[in-house]
């Protein structure tokens, strides 16, 4: 039997990428103000700065794309994706978005009141912002191993039952709703167990408090239940999903991720109590309620990339490719979070930069190095994405330093990931030319987007 895992698909249509030289690359970094989120595409070689709606279509959603109703109101393209989201979440109500921060936006601008308390494992970048812009406080309650990036545990992702409980006890009043990401992002796409998210549910219930998952990754933490937790190795993924789901009163989601589309996000809904305020937030700033800032083309596109992300073979593809990488660092010396996740590796940037301290930000000075070294993209997941910038001019510093190599789905071959191996194995090599940085012009909300900075 074959050990290499193949792409389970064939590749119908291709986009060159520009080589270019390390000269070339530190005159557009510097031109970028040393940040990678400003560098033109084109001149990027192995763009793995997110998995955002940056994979490539199947020639049936394509297909699909042709079938698209363009109505401004009751486009059977809205009843054909209602259905199919129903059939997997068990949610009465479908709200669709442009993306998923529109959705968070919506939600969290309909249901959550200033100085409000959210709960989660851990809220990615724009969940926290758009929380935070409302005057809601986000916290984050991931378990133990999870702020580890060595330590091995099938979970990472579960959230600390214990600490909800106490905050709920303590804080219950002020907390609308608690929150879980699948697969928790921040934290390294480490997925969360069935019995955790049952726990969970049941928890918050207790104190009479909904749960609002955050499912951009749902199928990958699906695949994980299956491959990691008894009980469910012979359940089909599609069950899984759905019994994750059956614990949850509402999801929001960016479908730019496991539905497989370029363009697309929802807020799932099971009961009509906030239903009329999100609507009406959705016509304010998104759409009519059956398009949502999304054209027809888009939901039949995310109708069948939401059957497709579901699909088995490409999930244990999709797993093995981060495992595949994973172990190129491990040859190399590099550390990262343990076990590798669904969508991304995690590079500890503390293990290749020991002696570099916070304040010079040493994951962003790692994701310069690697497009400086080899024209990768990543994202620095650490102090300028999680820091903050304090009135009196002082700044906080995230409990982690890591880099965040994330795949387009469907987009790259083993070679292109054996060739990521030899550059960052060349980095660490190198690691005692890596320049430091510091933050010369940054915004008040996702600074990481737009700042300018410059060498230490």
């Amino acid at each position: 039997m074959p050990r290499t895992m193949i792409e389970p698909f064939r590749i119908k249509s291709i986009e060159p990428i520009r080589m270019t030289t390390p000269q070339e690359r530190l005159a557009m970094l510097e031109a970028a103000k040393l940040n990678v989120f400003k560098l033109r595409a084109e001149d990027v070689l192995l763009d793995w700065l997110t998995d955002s709606g940056t994979g490539a279509m199947s020639s049936a959603q394509w297909a699909a794309i042709m079938l698209g109703d363009e109505s401004y109101a009751g486009a059977k393209s809205f009843f054909r994706l209602e259905a199919v989201l129903q059939n997997i979440t068990g949610m009465a109500h479908f709200i669709p978005t442009h993306q998923g921060r529109a959705a968070e936006k919506v939600l969290f601008s309909a249901v959550c009141k200033q100085g409000e308390l959210v709960l989660n494992n851990s809220h990615f970048d724009t969940t926290r912002a758009n929380l935070e812009f409302n005057g809601v406080e986000a916290v984050d309650l991931v378990i133990e191993e999870g702020l580890h990036p060595s330590l091995i545990h099938p979970f990472k992702g579960n959230i600390d039952l214990a600490r909800v409980e106490a905050t709920l006890k303590a804080e219950g009043h002020r907390i609308p709703f608690g929150m879980i990401t699948v697969t928790n992002n921040t934290g390294g796409g480490q997925p969360v167990s069935m019995a955790n998210l049952r726990a969970y549910s049941a928890l918050l219930k207790r104190y009479g408090k909904p749960l609002i998952m955050d499912v951009c990754r749902f199928a990958e933490n699906a695949m994980f239940i299956k491959l990691r937790e008894d009980g469910y190795q012979d359940t089909p993924v599609r069950a899984i999903c759905q019994e994750m789901f059956s614990y949850a009163d509402g999801a929001t989601m960016s479908a730019k991720k496991d539905a497989l589309v370029n363009m697309g996000g929802f807020i799932m809904l099971r009961g009509d109590e906030w239903l009329d305020p999100v609507r009406n937030m959705l016509i304010l700033t998104e759409g009519f309620p059956t398009y949502g800032g999304l054209a027809g083309r888009d939901l039949e596109a995310m109708a069948v990339g939401l059957e497709e992300g579901m699909d088995e073979s490409y999930l244990r593809y999709r797993l093995r490719t981060a495992e595949y990488l994973g172990e190129k660092l491990e040859a190399a010396g590099v550390g990262f979070v343990k076990p590798t996740g669904g969508h991304a590796v995690y590079i500890d940037a503390r293990t290749v930069l020991p002696d570099m301290p916070v304040a010079h930000y040493p994951a962003w000075a790692l994701c310069n190095a690697l497009y400086l070294e080899g024209g990768i993209r990543g994202v620095e997941i650490g102090s300028v994405m999680f820091g903050k910038h304090q009135e009196d001019g002082s700044e906080t510093y995230h409990s982690m330093e890591l880099v965040r190599l994330a795949f387009p789905r469907r987009m790259y071959t083993q070679s292109h990931f054996d060739f990521a191996g030899e550059v960052i194995a060349e980095v660490k090599a190198k690691a005692k030319e890596i320049r430091g940085v510091k933050i010369v012009k940054q915004s008040k909300y996702l600074r990481h987007f737009t700042a300018e900075l410059d060498w230490v």
